[in-house]
């Protein structure tokens, strides 16, 4: 995946109000009190297993298992994703035509949690749309998607919300060009006491880079004091990584392409790979959750054995958008959930199977009886 990220004047914002995800609602300015989680259930990363298990309880669904349990936080950007089907790309100064275009929501930040929506985990994004109909389009899939929408807010003065041109070539590859409007503009200096709040109360952090890093550092400190560990995928704006981000970062997920980038070193073989991810190590992070496309993928803890994961291939590929995000919000769920580390790494390569299926980011991401019946079905070493 190739990108372009562009960035508008700052401008202001006013609050979003949140409400129950099941009420109807419209983005408008105001600002009323939101919905907090109680202190008390702030957790370590390591929590015992509150996987489904239908033998034990046949009428329980997965949401109504991980009630009490510590929501996953996602802060990032949030897109609407406007896809052009074409057979190439136009060559400079040519002209060509799409076989077919839609707009759909998308963005990392909102990716990942449309992601950990769909899998009845309890899940709040923390982000920012413009007063448009791109910004209703996201919320509206979002709420659907089972998201916790109370720390969504909407930034006025005609900021446009964050959009990206998707073109989309056959075999399901893709190149994007991303505008980062309310991504990107206003958000505040310190970041609210009711933003924070919900960042010390959750069970897992998950961040990415298509937000000003000003964000995500204040955010990753926040978790790191309280005690909640912080996921921090690599995609996004391809400047380098703040030092004082790093270091705040439990797990850093990343591909071939992106840990190239940060560390400078080539990445074409998994020898390669081991090497450049050994300076991650050396720049603070104690965990690489690496995403190898069709090579599968691979958890790196220092100090241990490197643990590999390979594909679940799927029936056929329409559309790898979004799946990067699919691996690591899966990934980020099981764990949370007290999943071994191999068991995240086989559960997140299963919702990414079934993700890029389906055309489309958000639209693609599965539920959590789809990837348990793939995971039962499949045959993986």
């Amino acid at each position: 995946m190739k990108g372009l990220t562009l960035s508008p004047a700052n401008h202001c914002f006013s609050n979003l109000p949140g409400k129950n995800p099941t009420e109807q609602q419209t983005l408008q300015k105001c600002s009323i009190p939101i919905q907090s989680i109680n202190k008390n259930r702030r957790q370590s990363l390591i929590l015992p297993s509150l996987a489904v298990k239908s033998s034990q309880n046949p009428q329980q669904s997965p949401a109504s298992q991980h009630h009490d349990s510590p929501p996953l936080v996602v802060v990032g950007s949030a897109n609407a994703d406007i896809y052009v089907e074409i057979d190439r790309l136009p060559k400079e100064g040519e002209t060509i035509s799409a076989s077919n275009g839609q707009t759909l929501a998308g963005g990392k930040g909102a990716n990942q949690a449309a992601c950990g929506g769909k899998l009845s985990y309890p899940t709040y994004f923390v982000g920012q749309v413009g007063e448009d109909a791109h910004g209703n389009l996201i919320a509206e899939a979002l709420r659907n998607g089972g998201v916790r929408l109370d720390h969504l807010r909407n930034v006025g003065d005609g900021v446009p919300t964050g959009h990206a041109v998707v073109m989309l070539q056959s075999g399901g590859q893709n190149s994007i060009i991303i505008v980062g409007g309310a991504n990107m503009s206003c958000w505040p200096e310190k970041l609210g006491d009711q933003d924070l709040e919900i960042v010390k109360s959750a069970g897992i952090v998950l961040l990415q880079r298509e937000i000003p890093d000003s964000v995500n550092i204040q955010v990753a400190q926040a978790a790191k004091d309280a005690g909640v560990s912080v996921i921090l995928d690599a995609g996004g704006m391809d400047t380098p990584i703040p030092a004082e981000l790093l270091k705040s970062v439990d797990i850093f997920s990343s591909n071939e392409t992106e840990l190239a980038r940060i560390t400078g070193m080539p990445t074409e073989s998994f020898e390669q790979i081991e090497e450049a991810v050994k300076k991650c190590h050396k720049m603070g992070v104690k965990q690489v959750l690496m995403k190898l496309g069709s090579k599968g993928s691979a958890l790196f803890v220092e100090g241990e054995k490197s643990m590999k994961q390979p594909i679940i291939p799927a029936a056929r590929i329409l559309d790898t958008t979004g799946a990067g995000d699919t691996f690591t919000a899966s990934f980020a769920v099981a764990l949370v959930e007290g999943k071994s580390k191999e068991e995240c790494l086989k559960f997140a390569a299963a919702a990414a199977s079934l993700c890029v299926q389906v055309k489309g980011a958000i639209p693609s991401m599965p539920d959590r009886v789809s990837v348990s019946n793939l995971l039962r079905t499949a045959q993986v070493s």
